[in-house]
């Protein structure tokens, strides 16, 4: 049990999101939806392994915690 916990710790990504999604993810670094938030839509949909629904689980993951991808300005 304590196991999951530091799991859940450790990330929290949505669960649904598929293993490409999570791979790229993984290989950028981002363990965490917090981290998202120094990042652009278009900075994660240029991942490898990122599609559409992808994005948009990620978009609807970060709304329910108040955050929100960073907003390109050019």
């Amino acid at each position: 049990m304590k196991s999951e916990g530091r799991r859940s710790h450790e990330s929290d990504l949505p669960t649904k999101l598929a293993a490409p999604g999570r791979r790229a993810l993984a290989a950028a670094g981002i363990q965490r939806l917090e981290q998202l938030t120094g990042l652009s839509e278009t900075d994660i949909n240029n991942l490898h392994g990122i599609g559409p629904s992808a994005l948009e689980q990620l978009r609807q993951a970060l709304s329910a915690k108040g955050l929100s991808f960073r907003i390109d300005l050019g």
